[in-house]
């Protein structure tokens, strides 16, 4: 008999319901201090992850949960990426993990 596969469950820090981790965007603050998006979910360090949605990163960014999360201000050109794979649809569909 076999066990039903876990999913890994991650909370959005802008809605802060917990969704699949391959739902949802990784923001990560690597271990040198760079903020960036990690489109692979595998990326060392620390991670903040958010919905798919402009109301949830907004929430993040206006609440300032995402620069709690990461325990570090985050640039307007992370955010911009964000809002990019946003609009693109570009959620994590591509890598399976």
């Amino acid at each position: 008999m076999h066990r039903p596969k876990r999913v890994p469950l991650r909370r959005c820090v802008g809605c802060r319901e917990m969704k699949p981790k391959k739902e949802l965007i990784r923001i990560v603050r690597t271990p040198e201090g760079q903020i960036t998006v990690d489109p692979t979910g595998k990326k060392p360090g620390r991670g903040a992850y958010v919905c798919p949605s402009v109301n949830c990163l907004a929430g993040a960014v206006k609440g300032k949960r995402l620069q709690r999360a990461l325990a570090h201000p985050i640039p307007e050109q992370v955010i911009d990426a964000v809002r990019e794979e946003i609009s693109h649809g570009n959620v994590r569909s591509r890598h399976k993990g």
